[in-house]
């Protein structure tokens, strides 16, 4: 797989994807009491770790995204050098992880169409179930005027699955 690959995975194929696809860049969506150990082959400041819930309102003793998740995210898929690939996960794969790579995707190709690369990312998992929130700050967060919101409701929700699968996606596309 080329270097330019964003990985999704559960938290329960983040060790072997990471030795398998030889990933650099880490990022972990998931509850504070279940935050993973950074990698031995990623170094710490190659590891985001965003501590949220997966819900989209807030809710007591949960943590709702944010916009500050968000941006950080964003950032941190900017200043990902695409030498070796990132994988990003939540705790099933399914969510938080999907709307994330969709997040990064615009974020890295900022004249794409984000309907295309929504379709993308449901061509790559048939399970992907972006969370409608984070999907929505970035979309702020990026001025994409409601188009990224529209296209996550586009693709719709995805097969039910307690589980996804590992999948990636090459991280440019075509404008």
């Amino acid at each position: 797989m080329s270097p330019e690959t964003i990985y999704v995975s559960p938290l329960s194929l983040v060790q072997t994807t990471v030795v398998d696809a030889r990933v650099s860049h880490l990022v972990t969506l998931i509850n504070g009491e279940t935050l993973i150990d950074t990698p031995p082959s990623i170094g710490p400041e190659r590891h985001l770790r965003l501590s949220m819930n997966d819900i989209s309102e807030p809710r007591d003793g949960l943590v709702v995204p944010c916009e500050d998740h968000v941006a950080e995210l964003i950032q941190f898929a900017r200043d990902w050098d695409q030498k070796a690939p990132l994988l990003i996960h939540c705790w099933a794969g399914i969510s938080r992880s999907t709307a994330a790579a969709f997040i990064s995707l615009c974020a890295l190709n900022p004249d794409a169409d984000e309907t295309s690369l929504a379709q993308a990312l449901r061509g790559a998992s048939p399970t992907a179930t972006p969370n409608r929130r984070l999907v929505a700050l970035a979309d702020k967060v990026l001025a994409r005027q409601g188009r990224m919101t529209a296209a996550v409701e586009q693709i719709g929700r995805g097969a039910f699955a307690e589980e996804g699968q590992v999948f990636s996606l090459p991280a440019r596309h075509a404008a």
